[in-house]
């Protein structure tokens, strides 16, 4: 065995990363295995190399404790097989919180216990383009945002004409499903640096049903299927704000069954060393039996949904005992499409809707008619009402109790949203021994007016008789 000291110095939840030089004749990207077993005082993590392209194989590692780990090669290659070292891994820089994980059930939080609340956009294809100009434009509209989490393809739909792919090939004429394009893999690589520069977590979207035949990636073999998750996972796993969907709409897919779909998710919970977020996504058509995928599956971390009513979150909840994250609610915008055009007061209330009964809803935009094109497709500016009042929320939440629906049937705080309703009064049931102030919230105008008296018992608390208010009473 040849031992190769490493000197490097990763942060807790960064990324180590070994480069090796290897064969690349024939095809590497399938005929060559390579793993390696890091080890921490009695922990093993064996995550999957990956070959990169010009003879260079690599293998990525975040590590999550810190201290001196260890690490050995094993590969069906000679050249790769048995070289060890090891590397110190020191405490996170300011931050860096981890990778997020659930909390108590229907919550999130990051691994070293700070608290964490998607307030999520989609971007489909805004990595896509070969524009970089555009990309900028895309991650400063992010950072001047409230969104802290941003749903992304991988792969592209039928009519476009981007300039590299996943695979080799750059049409579908020549597209080669046996080998990688690691030049698309490094872009993708630096725009999720960039996001979690920002704070943000990138939801990958792993396939979709929008190919009609074009590229025939919804249409893989089983086996094709397992060989690009097993790569993307090798090459992305290691970044922290990573988190898998599996499919958009999954049942618009005429192709795959449930159980394709139950076998990919456990061959990613299999694959990934890290245990990174994993949730599919249902489309329109499984609002007519009202069902949507079975999200008490053991293989799924959390309820990634779409529909426009936010008022079902707690039939949600009650169904799962999962978070929920309404990540399509319909878009802000002026498509001619019926989930393209509503409008930001429509999109506001929806979210104060999900918020209030214990989930989480994302943002989208659809504006077709302006200089960047439609958000939720490309990125670039963000143009609608709706952003700055979801800012409002998200400070409004970050200042409830973590477990604001549980405090709320405790009668120690509560948040009480009206919608579109315009009451004169409401009862709220509260502590007998304690006093509570009132304040009442224009979630369109972002005000917060305080009420008098204070409350205590059994209250009545006047209302002004407007739609869009919301209340909230917290002990004194």
């Amino acid at each position: 065995m040849s031992i190769k000291q490493w000197k490097d110095r990763v942060e807790q939840w960064g990324r180590f990363e070994l480069a090796l030089s290897g064969p690349s004749g024939g095809n590497p990207y399938r005929d060559v295995r390579l793993i390696a077993t890091f080890q921490y005082k009695n922990r093993r993590l064996e995550p999957e190399g990956f070959y990169d392209g010009d003879g260079t194989y690599k293998i990525r590692f975040m590590p999550d404790e810190p201290g001196v780990w260890r690490f050995v090669t094993r590969s069906s290659c000679s050249e790769l097989d048995g070289i060890a070292g090891e590397f110190l891994c020191v405490a996170p820089s300011a931050g860096n919180h981890g990778p997020v994980r659930v909390k108590n059930r229907h919550y999130f939080e990051y691994e070293d216990g700070t608290r964490y609340m998607p307030f999520g956009t989609t971007c489909y294809h805004w990595t896509h383009l070969g524009n970089e100009e555009l990309e900028e434009h895309t991650l400063a509209s992010l950072a001047n945002s409230p969104f802290n989490k941003v749903r992304m393809c991988l792969l592209p739909t039928r009519d476009m004409k981007p300039p590299q792919i996943a695979f080799a090939g750059t049409c579908p004429e020549d597209i080669d499903k046996t080998r990688f394009n690691p030049s698309f893999f490094a872009h993708l690589e630096r725009r999720i640096e960039d996001l979690q520069r920002l704070g943000i977590e990138a939801d990958l979207i792993l396939f979709h049903p929008y190919d009609k035949g074009h590229w025939g990636f919804d249409n893989m073999e089983p086996e094709e299927d397992c060989f690009y998750l097993r790569y993307v996972i090798a090459r992305l796993a290691a970044y922290r704000n990573v988190w898998w969907s599996l499919s958009n709409e999954y049942d618009f897919n005429k192709f795959k069954t449930v159980a394709d779909w139950d076998r990919l998710i456990q061959f990613v919970q299999q694959c990934d060393p890290y245990q990174h977020l994993r949730s599919i996504h249902n489309g329109t058509k499984m609002y007519k039996s009202s069902t949507l995928y079975d999200y008490t599956k053991s293989w799924i971390t959390h309820q990634s949904i779409q529909h426009w009513d936010a008022a079902l979150t707690t039939n949600w909840r009650e169904a799962a005992a999962k978070p929920i994250v309404i990540d399509e609610i319909s878009y802000e915008g002026n498509s001619s499409r019926r989930w393209g055009n509503i409008s930001g007061l429509e999109m506001v209330h929806r979210f104060w809707e999900g918020f209030s009964r214990g989930g989480f809803v994302a943002h989208g935009e659809s504006f077709i008619d302006r200089e960047t094109r439609a958000w939720i497709s490309f990125g670039g500016l963000m143009y609608g009402e709706s952003a700055e009042r979801i800012a409002f929320l998200r400070r409004i939440m970050e200042e409830a109790p973590e477990d604001w629906i549980q405090a709320g049937e405790d009668g120690t705080y509560k948040l009480i949203y009206l919608g579109n309703y315009q009451p004169a009064y409401q009862y709220v049931e509260l502590a007998e021994d304690a006093a509570f102030r009132a304040e009442l919230i224009d979630i369109w105008n972002m005000t917060i007016t305080p009420l008098e008296p204070v409350f205590q018992g059994k209250s009545k608390v006047r209302l002004p008789g407007k739609p869009y208010m919301a209340l909230r009473l917290q002990k004194v």
